[in-house]
Formats: structure tokens, sequence, C-alpha cells
């Protein structure tokens, strides 16, 4: 109930969206420029792919293979979860893992793009989903509530991240104690939107997390990977980047 309260009063409802993000003063970041915030951690050592778009023409494709349905499987989800989805776009995982959760759950649905954030605001109104909030974030920062989420959602994104270390180590604080963060990316070369799943291992590991479950699953195109939080996060300073070689 606490953790419920604290993640209510640090979302923005779907309907209030469009205003309070033409309200927001701040600009994101140019890409290709690390903001302030990220100079205390090490870059990355490997290319960062481009977002190329955070809008999905394929949602029917992609519930043909039953993808959704089985990385939720997979995760584990239940009803009265509260869950993130980071870089949520038009929401395909956000309303499906809303019916997983139910009445009683909740899903926060976070993006770095207002326009995506608009639309998903208008989709989440339009299907009159009501266990939905929805967060503007940072590139380098989900900006999400401490001590609020049983599972956190990174599909087919954690490659676009600009500044992996700092993101992975902002986020920490938001799982809960028996909380886990769900990956699943393309076992692809790097640079071409996907990620070597060594090189994910490591660059979790580099900040505290640890890894509980590798999958590789064809029928979701890529991986599965599960991990939580470990004994310590690593201090900014102490962060050893993953090197490719």
């Amino acid at each position: 109930m606490i953790a419920r309260r604290r993640l209510a009063a640090g979302l923005l409802a779907a309907g209030g969206l469009a205003l309070a993000l033409a309200a927001c003063d701040q600009m994101l970041p140019i890409p290709d420029e690390r903001s302030d915030s990220a100079l205390i951690f090490p870059k990355p050592v490997r290319p960062v792919a481009k977002v190329v778009s955070n809008q999905f023409a394929n949602e029917d494709a992609r519930d043909e293979r039953n993808e959704a349905q089985v990385v939720m499987d997979l995760a584990d989800m239940r009803p009265g979860m509260t869950v993130a989805d980071i870089g949520a776009g038009e929401g395909y995982y956000t309303v499906r893992l809303a019916e997983r959760v139910g009445d009683d759950g909740r899903v926060l649905a976070q993006d770095i793009s207002r326009e995506a954030l608009e639309r998903l605001g208008r989709r989440v109104e339009r299907e009159r989903l009501e266990n939905i909030s929805i967060k503007l974030g940072e590139p380098d920062d989900p900006q999400l509530p401490a001590d609020s989420f049983d599972r956190i959602f990174l599909v087919h994104m954690y490659h676009e991240v600009t500044d992996p270390y700092a993101f992975l180590w902002r986020m920490w604080p938001a799982l809960n104690a028996e909380g886990q963060i769900i990956v699943v990316e393309s076992d692809s070369p790097v640079g071409r939107h996907g990620l070597p799943h060594t090189l994910l291992f490591c660059e979790f590991e580099a900040v505290g997390y640890v890894l509980v479950e590798y999958l590789e699953r064809p029928d979701i195109k890529g991986y599965f990977a599960r991990f939580q939080r470990g004994a310590k996060r690593t201090e900014p300073e102490a962060i050893r980047p993953c090197n490719l070689g």
C-alpha cells in the first residue's frame, strides 16, 4: 500500500498528459550529447543504436506469434503487480500488461518522447484503461519512483539507451525488495538494433545487478533475460565500462 501511494504520487495521469508535457520547460538533451547528470558515469565502449521510431504498426504480427503473452509468462506476471514499461512507445506492452495485472495492479508507461506519450495517452483514454499512468523520462534517468515496482520491462529498447550505466544506476532504487528487471533484446551485432547477450550481462553486472535467468527465444525475436539487485550498487566512479573485445 505504501509503494502504491508513492507510485500514485509520482505519476502523471493519462488524461492530463498533454497539458503537463506542454508545460514542461526543459527540452530533452540533444542526441549524441551527454547531459551534465551523466558525466559522472563512464560512457559505453560500444556504438549506441539510434532510435528509428517509437511507432509500431505490427501489433497483429506480434500477437500472431504470441510475443507479449510469452514474455509476461516468462516474467511470472500476476494480477495485482506494479510494473513499469520503459520505452513504451505507443503501448504494445503497456496495454497488455494492464490487462494482465488487472484492476488491483498498476502499470507505468514511460518514454523519452513527448509525442509518443501523447499518442499513448489518447489510446489509454480511448480504451478506458484506468490502471495505467504515464511519465516522461530522460535518456540517462528513467525518473521512476523509489521502492515501487515488482517488474521493470525493457523490451527491444536497451540497445538505444545512450548512457546505460547512468540509466541502470538510477533505475536501481525503483525496484521493490523482490523486484526484477526484464530485458528482451535481439542478439544482433552492436549498433544494429540489438545487443549481444554477453555485453548485456557485463553492463548490468558492472552496476551491481545479478542475472537470474537467460533464455534464447526465437518466438520473441531474440532473448529473454531477467536481473535483480545484487548486494550493493556500484558507485559511479567505480563502474568499469565493458569492452567489446
